[in-house]
């Protein structure tokens, strides 16, 4: 059952959605098992680039099916949007296939979400405002609204009436802002029902019938490793798993049914919103990572923090995942540099440390311990293969390698499609 998990190793924005669509031909389903349009994706297809935040990346793929699973966050508006852009664009969108069981967000999410982080002031997490937290807080409440729920109108309106009783004393009462109507709120989602009813099925059934059959799924996770909600730098994280075992709750597909799982690297980090990050930088070569790399969110128009690679989260990444490969993604944006600083370790309080500290106030004052690898000049954008790279190249791959503790199967040398050299394959 050839199942494969694809997911962030660092952050989130590493580059999955170029990997996924690398690999889209060759399976036959990708699915989104967490988060909703706080991720996004950038796929360059030719001349064409491709920014998706709520579907799957294999929606490009003409051959795939597109899942958006049960762990997922929908909110129907974007959903049709960005379905709709890409019908413009000639983009079939037909065989998208949408779990029943996955929670809507509604506007009153959203409201919550900007109220409080607002409210928060200097304490803010810096979440994307788009309604993910308070709707999977509804979901854990057990007041949440699930896409199969649209399909009946009494149970709908019996949900949001629970929902609003609560949250609209807290926005007259504590926040001074105007109550929500409910049957605004029901007129809005029964809107959406007809729209989204031919992509709406029993994913679950669909996915592991797929896998009896010998069909190829892949598996792709948002955000990345250090926004999982249990296994991130908390509270500067998400609200949901990004991490493999998401990709089992979040699709409803059992553990045993996975054979790989490959962790997406940038060659160096990155970070938007709030919380630690050691090997930020804030001097010129942050900003020439930022300028070179194109680093701004896909989904949040905002300047990513850049910093320089880091071993130590990366080797969390493979424990915590059970990674078994690395894609190495935007090799290419270190070209130029006379020496490369590579994080191999912490300091705290006058104490070298090799593994991520599980300790907030730990990771809170940790600084980096560089190692600096040489650099090169050489333009690697037309490598097809591993020889093709300038040696120190190759030997910054190595190290990362070494340094993650898990192969580097494939690495990234531009942005495009075809700009990837494949060193083992993933298939």
């Amino acid at each position: 059952m050839p199942a494969l998990v694809l997911l962030g190793a660092q952050w989130g924005d590493e580059g999955k959605g170029k990997a996924t669509d690398l690999l889209g031909g060759s399976v036959d389903y990708v699915v989104r098992y967490q988060g909703g349009n706080n991720a996004g994706h950038t796929v360059v297809v030719g001349d064409q680039k491709y920014a998706l935040h709520l579907l799957p990346s294999g929606i490009l793929s003409p051959t795939c099916v597109p899942v958006i699973g049960n762990g997922v966050v929908v909110d129907p508006s974007v959903l049709l949007s960005e379905l709709s852009g890409l019908n413009e664009r000639g983009v079939d969108t037909s065989k998208l296939l949408i779990s029943g069981n996955a929670h809507i967000i509604t506007p009153y999410h959203v409201t919550v979400d900007k109220v409080t982080e607002r409210f928060l002031g200097k304490r803010k997490i810096g979440t994307t405002g788009r309604g993910i937290g308070p709707t999977y807080a509804d979901k854990i409440n057990r007041v949440g609204i699930r896409v199969q729920d649209l399909y009946d109108e009494s149970i709908l309106t019996q949900k949001v009436e629970a929902a609003l009783d609560v949250k609209n004393q807290m926005l007259t009462k504590l926040y001074n802002r105007r109550a929500i109507a409910i049957e605004q709120v029901v007129e809005e989602l029964l809107g959406y029902a007809e729209k989204l009813a031919p992509y709406v099925a029993d994913t679950v059934l669909v996915l592991n019938q797929a896998l009896e059959e010998d069909k190829v799924v892949l598996f792709e996770g948002g955000q990345g490793t250090l926004l999982d909600i249990d296994h991130g730098t908390y509270p500067f994280v998400t609200s949901s798993n990004p991490t493999a075992g998401g990709a089992c709750t979040g699709s409803g597909v059992g553990p045993t049914k996975i054979s790989r799982v490959i962790g997406i690297l940038k060659a160096y980090t990155t970070r938007v919103g709030a919380g630690p990050f050691p090997t930020e930088l804030f001097d010129e070569d942050g900003q020439a990572l930022r300028r070179i790399g194109g680093e701004r969110g896909v989904t949040t128009g905002r300047d990513r923090r850049c910093g320089w690679f880091d071993a130590v989260i990366a080797r969390y990444a493979t424990r915590v995942n059970g990674l078994t490969d690395f894609f190495l993604t935007k090799l290419d944006v270190l070209t130029g540099w006379e020496q490369i600083p590579v994080c191999v370790a912490y300091e705290i309080d006058g104490r070298r440390v090799e593994e991520l500290p599980y300790s907030q106030t730990d990771f809170h004052h940790a600084k980096p311990v560089y190692e600096n690898l040489p650099g090169w000049s050489e333009d690697i954008t037309k490598a097809k293969s591993f020889a093709d790279l300038p040696k120190n190249a190759q030997n910054y791959v190595k190290a990362l390698e070494e340094m993650s503790g898990a192969p580097i199967s494939a690495i990234g040398v531009g942005p495009g499609r075809d700009e990837t050299i494949e060193i083992n394959s993933f298939l």
